[in-house]
């Protein structure tokens, strides 16, 4: 454990940004959905079919959420007919290589 000045040891602590990736990325649903943009943009019923067991409520609040985070953009195309879009944000992105270190640290390390 790393000492201060003194000589004492320093107490833990976990830092802030970390803290709120987890608190965020935590939440029920966030980092898959996230993962599953990783693939590209997609409806809101692709998304549905994507993330088995979420139900409409959830799928619709979490991707508010995300957009309001700024990890993925909400597009409108008028159409006919209209249709909208989900992708992600060059933040959400950003967030490929941990998604993708998670995945192989959960697939070698947790059991199902």
């Amino acid at each position: 454990m790393p000492k201060d000045a003194a000589g004492e040891h320093e107490p833990r602590a976990c830092g802030a940004a970390l803290t709120r990736a987890f608190s965020f990325l935590g939440k029920r649903w966030n980092g898959v959905l996230l993962a599953t943009l990783l693939s590209g943009p997609a409806g809101y019923s692709e998304l549905k079919r994507a993330v088995a067991g979420i139900s409409d409520s959830v799928l619709s609040e979490r991707l508010s959420e995300l957009c309001k985070a700024g990890l993925v953009r909400r597009t409108v195309d008028e159409g006919p007919p209209v249709a909208v879009l989900y992708a992600l944000t060059p933040a959400g992105s950003a967030l490929l290589p941990a998604l993708r270190e998670l995945s192989t640290w959960a697939a070698e390390n947790l059991s199902d």
